[in-house]
């Protein structure tokens, strides 16, 4: 038995959603597709698909066996392939997570140029704000500033990510006075939903963290800039999505005396696709992009 073939073959299958139409993608009689499938199962001792003579249905353990199976074929790939290749023969698929915000800022456009460099080199991108474990959600390489400790995985810190909050002119012209972060519990505050609505600032005697109880809240960060930019309340944001709103006036920094703590984006990858070569390029190219996102 190949187990690589049959492995392969599950992943055509499960993508397809059909024997038949696997069969025709492979090149193969239908029947050695199905075959391939029985002695996979076999071998696991799992059941992969529901089957009926409707439809063919990945089973819970078989959609986990996607993910887990398809790290591994790349993995094998990559082993196969010449070590001295040029960029442009360098061929692989890589899923990556990205944020929403920082991508459409920034790291779409080295997504850009990165294929343009490795044309052989397939990406899915998916845009989530939230921490995911890479290992287990089937990501090569995960780009974010809000972690939870993972194993298996490498971290790469790749720059700093200065915070603040700020409001508009007219919205802090007609509303009370902010001295202290306490006195944001009177404010219709702007929450970004992945920081959640705890924040935390820093003051002379440590941190402070205060409870909002936002008018606003929502995944999307450009949203608050915008709502804050319009005189909807005070939003807690990214710098470099401030920066040019504060040097024009439409936004105001406040509590500067009450610094909110930074954060690091990091890239992480599972340890065993971090040293992959397609991954190590795109992870040197987020690097030297970072190295330009604007900081105080």
């Amino acid at each position: 038995m190949d187990i690589y073939e049959n492995f392969k073959t599950f992943q055509v299958v499960a993508q397809l959603g059909s024997f038949s139409r696997a069969a025709l993608h492979l090149g193969i009689a239908a029947s050695v597709v199905t075959k391939r499938i029985n002695q996979l199962e076999h071998r696991l001792k799992v059941v992969l698909f529901k089957r009926s003579t409707r439809q063919l249905v990945l089973t819970e353990i078989g959609r986990r066996y996607v993910e887990r199976s398809r790290l591994a074929l790349v993995d094998f790939d990559d082993l196969l392939k010449d070590p001295g290749s040029a960029p442009g023969d360098v061929e692989d698929f890589l899923r990556v997570k990205a944020p929403t915000s920082l991508t459409t800022f920034l790291l779409r456009g080295v997504l850009d140029a990165y294929q343009r460099d490795f044309p052989r080199v397939r990406l899915e991108v998916v845009l989530l704000d939230r921490s995911v474990n890479p290992v287990t959600e089937g990501f090569d390489l995960a780009i974010g500033a809000y972690w939870i400790s993972f194993g298996g995985v490498t971290e790469i810190p790749l720059c700093r990510l200065d915070r603040l909050v700020c409001a508009s002119p007219d919205y802090l012209a007609n509303s009370q006075e902010i001295r202290h972060p306490r006195d944001l519990i009177n404010h219709a505050c702007l929450s970004f939903i992945p920081t959640g609505n705890s924040w935390v600032f820093e003051g002379r005697q440590g941190q402070i963290t205060i409870e909002v109880t936002p008018r606003l809240s929502s995944n999307d960060a450009q949203i608050l800039v915008d709502a804050a930019a319009a005189g909807r309340g005070i939003a807690l944001i990214s710098y470099y999505m401030a920066r040019d709103l504060i040097r024009t006036g439409a936004l105001v920094p406040i509590l500067q005396e009450f610094p909110v703590p930074p954060l690091w984006i990091k890239a992480v990858a599972p340890d065993r696709r971090v040293n992959v070569s397609a991954v190590q390029a795109l992870i040197s190219r987020f690097q030297e992009a970072l190295k330009h996102l604007p900081v105080r």
